[in-house]
């Protein structure tokens, strides 16, 4: 825990302190002097420091749509060493999760109740999450190396898939012009990040070396390889049906879970962050349920909707992703929180939250008020 520039020895903290008079992400408004006195000099056993911590957050002020949360782990011991900026920063993303606080994990999808919405409204649904091989540095640190034996685990236990999940992995530097065009079509795949809180945190390097995307054949079960974080599970279907959904996500990410445990690996996880990723947004479940929802009366009036959606602990965004616009009335619907609450939780939340959405919608077609029908 030595200092690792010479430089922090001829200059002060203070004469090292970012400006962050101008931003608007949740690192600006914890980060203090102190704190950065503090922990300056510090840096896990992988060298990860507190300006790489941060960096990302320096080099980008804010977001149109949503509060960015300005920092980055490199590595397991990040949320260790750099806990004591990163402890206050999840606790003001995820609505007061306190460092004493546990996370629990619920992968059970039996425990989940109904999950068939109408497909009238409900033209897609997917669950995602992210995982990380411990005994690695997360994407933003990683050498080369790391990030090619991330990449063997993660296809080695793929390839080992059968049944429903039978499927087969795509290097994006190995890819065939008709492959990527496929990919492109069937909308899976993922490019180069261009997105400068991703880029600023290093994620982008060596380019497309060791990343790809696996698939099943029935093309409903997907792992992205060496994006944002070591891994994105995700199952995904046209339609309304997310108990199907959720099913075949727990199902297919307990037998990978298996099958990288069999390799002698295992994912990073503790019980107050629960699955340890890269982004301090994503801790505890990494969780997205989501669902395209068209609801074009009810989106009429977005204040509205915007208070409704809080209520039920639910965001929107556009169907293109965090920066577009509704389209027709059809937003992408999903859970608001991801840690201090298991899976099922929070899938259940979305399905009861989307439910009532649409009841609200069916209301409105018929002229009908809905007031009675809003969450106090």
């Amino acid at each position: 825990m030595t200092s690792v520039k010479s430089a922090y020895k001829q200059f002060s903290a203070d004469d090292d302190f970012p400006d962050l008079s101008q931003h608007n992400n949740y690192m600006a408004k914890v980060l203090t002097k102190e704190i950065y006195r503090s922990l300056r000099d510090k840096s896990t056993k992988n060298g990860f420091t507190l300006d790489d911590i941060i960096q990302t957050g320096v080099d980008n002020p804010g977001h149109p749509f949503i509060m960015t949360v300005g920092c980055v782990a490199g590595d397991e011991e990040s949320y260790d060493v750099f806990a004591e900026l990163l402890d206050p920063v999840i606790e003001l993303r995820h609505g007061g999760y306190k460092k004493t606080d546990k996370h629990k994990t619920d992968l059970n999808p039996d425990n989940l109740k109904g999950g068939a919405l109408d497909p009238k409204y409900v033209l897609s649904s997917r669950v995602r999450t992210g995982r990380s091989i411990r005994g690695f540095c997360l994407p933003p640190h990683c050498s080369r190396a790391e990030r090619r034996s991330v990449e063997k685990i993660s296809v080695d236990a793929l390839a080992k898939l059968d049944g429903e999940f039978k499927g087969k992995y795509y290097p994006l530097n190995k890819m065939t012009d008709e492959e990527q065009e496929q990919l492109i079509n069937d909308h899976f795949l993922f490019d180069k990040p261009v997105s400068p809180l991703l880029t600023c945190a290093g994620m982008a390097r060596d380019w497309p070396d060791a990343r790809g995307i696996w698939h099943n054949e029935n093309k409903n079960f997907l792992v992205w390889v060496n994006e944002e974080d070591h891994t994105r599970v995700i199952s995904m279907e046209k339609g309304g049906d997310m108990r199907a959904v959720f099913t075949r996500f727990c199902n297919g990410l307990n037998k990978v879970e298996s099958l990288i445990k069999e390799a002698g690996y295992e994912f990073m996880w503790n019980e107050h962050l629960g699955y340890v990723l890269t982004c301090p947004s994503n801790l505890g479940t990494g969780l997205r349920a989501g669902v395209h929802l068209k609801i074009p009366l009810l989106s009429q009036d977005e204040k509205r909707l915007d208070a409704i959606l809080a209520k039920l602990k639910l965001q929107k965004r556009g169907t293109g992703g965090v920066d577009t616009a509704s389209v027709g009335g059809v937003y992408d619907i999903s859970n608001a929180d991801r840690i201090g609450f298991s899976e099922v939780e929070l899938v259940q939340g979305m399905v009861d939250g989307v439910g009532l959405l649409i009841e609200m919608e069916k209301r409105l077609e018929e002229g009908k008020a809905i007031d009675d029908l809003i969450p106090k």
